[in-house]
């Protein structure tokens, strides 16, 4: 059987299957929310600094980084309205300096099933959505039915916009100064009334964000995470699955979503992976 170890962004096999991984490479000064720590990795041993009498050398690193860098998960415990978390619980109770005792990412059981992705830079004919263009309930609908397919309870929802082309333009991917494309509140309340398992996206916040806004408000993760506890997965890696998606003429695959169980954390970096039918045509060199 092929692993997908040492997987450097081209398509691998796994039990002939072909494998996508959708989540950017993380290092430092990659694209983030200015609300989060910043990811930092340095050498904190190099090769040479200890060597064992047999002469051997081993080299190791520090990593520090938000649970909202790069591609990752958000869990329960991220948005309250009105200090309360999903199910009515006040933030207040539990929340300390070591976390969450309810609604922490270690809660989040890893995810393998069926996901859908509903391509709507396709549908307008655009490798990449404008800046500021707010999602809506016709964008999702005609997505869904170019594609072909029906969403069902307990999926995986991902929408596609292109945003991912502008991962190495840091200013414009965070879309502090002219937004992001993204679900507005309308969209947000179709994709709650799927009853689907998690829902994601390219941009760093799944959520229309106006030029000029930023992070003011976050209505479609209140909709999500508080009223209806569907996980959001943000920052994702999608136009390599969105051009699979074209070829085949299909848009459902198999996803794996299994973020770090950092006990009370309110998010965690993630590696998803998409595995696509075996029939699917690729090159397997």
């Amino acid at each position: 059987m092929n692993s997908v170890h040492g997987y450097r962004g081209g398509p691998v096999h796994l039990a002939g299957a072909p494998v996508l991984d959708l989540a950017h490479p993380m290092r430092r000064g990659m694209p983030q929310s200015p609300n989060h720590p910043p990811f930092r990795m340095l050498l904190e041993r190099r090769h040479g600094d200890h060597v064992r009498v047999d002469g051997g050398s081993a080299a190791n690193e520090l990593i520090v980084t938000g649970g909202h860098v790069g591609t990752h998960v958000d869990a329960l415990a991220h948005v309250s309205q009105a200090g309360l978390l999903h199910g009515g619980i006040p933030a207040g109770t539990v929340q300390s300096h070591e976390g969450f005792a309810r609604h922490g990412i270690e809660e989040f059981p890893p995810y393998v099933g069926r996901a859908v992705l509903l391509d709507v830079a396709a549908v307008h004919g655009v490798p990449v959505l404008p800046a500021g263009h707010e999602i809506t309930v016709a964008d999702l609908e005609k997505a869904r039915d170019a594609a072909g397919v029906e969403i069902g309870a307990g999926d995986a929802l991902l929408i596609g916009t292109g945003w991912s082309r502008h991962w190495a333009d840091a200013a414009l991917f965070t879309g502090q100064e002219h937004g992001a494309p993204g679900p507005g509140p309308a969209a947000g309340a179709w994709i709650a009334e799927r009853g689907v398992r998690v829902a994601g996206g390219e941009t760093i916040a799944f959520e229309h964000i106006a030029p000029g806004r930023g992070h003011a408000e976050l209505p479609v993760h209140r909709q999500l995470l508080v009223e209806t506890g569907i996980h959001i997965v943000e920052t994702m890696r999608l136009t390599g699955l969105a051009e699979a998606a074209a070829r085949r003429g299909r848009a459902d695959f198999l996803l794996v979503l299994a973020p770090l169980p950092v006990v009370g954390a309110t998010g965690s970096p993630v590696r998803p992976l998409a595995l696509l039918p075996a029939d699917e045509t690729e090159d397997r060199t």
